[in-house]
C-alpha cells in the first residue's frame, strides 16, 4: 500500500466519522421504530440494501471511473465481499438475539484486533502498537458500557458464532483495502454487499411479509438512507485510512448510541458506563495522538 499523505489521512478521518455519525442515527432510528412494532430483519436488510443501490445510481454515475455493475459477478473478491458481508448482517442480528446486544456487539466489535492482525499478513500494513493499545483500551470500555461481561454466562455456541462474525468482518475490511488497491470505486465496493444483500433476504423478507403504516415505512427508510450514506463514507475512508486505525473509529458507534438512549430513550449512565465512555474515547484517539509523520502531498 503506497504511503498516505497527510491530506488524505484527513479525508480518511471526516470520512469514517461521518460514517460513524450516520450509523448511530440508523439504530436510533430502528430503535424508535421497534418501541412502535415489531418489524422483520429480513424486511429492515432489504429496504437497506435497496436503498443502497438507489444511492449508488443517484450518486455516482455507471461508467469506468465509476460504478461497475459488471464487476460484481466477475471478480471474484467483489463476489466474496459481498456474500460473506450480507451473511454477517444476519450472523450480527442472530447473536443479538440470543447472547443480548451488549455481549453480542462486544465480541464483534474485536474485529478491530483482528482486523489489524490481518491486515499486517495480507496488506503488509506495519502494526502499529498504538493501535493495539487503542483497541483493547476500547474494547474494555465497551465492556463496561455494554455490561456485556455482566451475566457470568459462559462460552456457548452463539458466542463462537459472534467470534467467526468479528473475524469475518476483519476480512471484509481488509478485502475493502485491497479492492481500493486494485483500482475499484468506492460505489462498485458497496453495490457488491447490496446487490449480493438483497439477494440473499429477499426471499426470507416476503416470506414474513406484514403489513405496516405509513411512518414505519417512512422510518424504516430514513434508517436505510442512513445506513446507505454510512456504508458509502466508511468504504470511502479506507481508501485513506490503515484498517486498524479506521476500524478503531467504529467503536464509536456504540457510544454513540449509548448517549443516544440518553437524550432520546430517557435512559442514564452508570458511573461503570461513564468509565467506559471514557475509555472508549480515549482508545479510539490515541492512534491519532501518536500518529507518526505523515507525508506531506508533492
Amino acid at each position: 500500500m503506497k504511503p498516505l499523505s497527510a491530506i488524505d489521512h484527513r479525508r480518511g478521518i471526516f470520512l469514517m466519522l461521518g460514517s460513524v455519525i450516520c450509523f448511530i442515527a440508523n439504530a436510533l432510528i430502528i430503535r424508535a421504530l421497534g418501541t412502535m412494532q415489531a418489524v422483520d430483519v429480513w424486511l429492515l436488510s432489504c429496504i437497506r440494501f435497496g436503498v443502497g443501490l438507489g444511492l449508488i445510481l443517484a450518486v455516482y454515475r455507471i461508467g469506468p471511473d465509476a460504478f461497475q455493475p459488471r464487476h460484481l459477478y466477475r471478480h471474484p473478491r467483489l463476489i466474496s465481499r459481498g456474500l460473506v458481508g450480507s451473511l454477517l448482517v444476519y450472523g450480527y442480528y442472530l447473536t443479538i438475539v440470543h447472547l443480548g446486544a451488549g455481549r453480542a456487539t462486544f465480541i464483534n466489535n474485536t474485529y478491530v484486533i483482528f482486523g489489524a492482525l490481518l491486515a499486517v499478513l495480507m496488506l503488509g500494513e506495519r502494526f502499529r502498537p498504538s493501535v493495539a493499545y487503542g483497541g483493547v483500551i476500547a474494547l474494555a470500555g465497551l465492556a463496561l458500557i455494554t455490561n456485556a461481561l455482566g451475566t457470568g454466562a459462559g462460552v456457548g455456541w452463539y458466542d463462537w458464532i459472534a467470534i467467526f462474525i468479528a473475524l469475518g468482518s476483519a476480512y471484509i475490511v481488509v478485502t475493502i483495502r485491497q479492492l481500493h488497491a486494485e483500482g475499484e470505486h468506492t460505489s462498485t465496493i458497496f453495490g457488491a454487499q447490496c446487490t449480493y444483500g438483497l439477494l440473499l433476504c429477499i426471499g426470507p423478507a416476503l416470506a414474513a411479509w406484514a403489513p405496516h403504516p405509513p411512518l414505519a415505512w417512512g422510518l424504516m427508510f430514513v434508517a436505510a438512507l442512513c445506513a446507505g450514506l454510512g456504508q458509502i463514507m466508511m468504504t470511502g475512508a479506507f481508501r485513506h485510512l490503515p484498517v486498524g486505525e479506521g476500524s478503531l473509529l467504529q467503536m464509536l458507534v456504540p457510544l454513540g448510541i449509548a448517549c443516544g438512549g440518553v437524550l432520546f430513550f430517557a435512559e442514564h449512565f452508570a458511573a461503570h458506563e461513564l468509565i467506559g465512555a471514557a475509555l472508549i474515547l480515549g482508545g479510539t484517539a490515541l492512534p491519532a495522538l501518536r500518529r507518526p509523520f505523515l507525508t506531506k502531498p508533492a
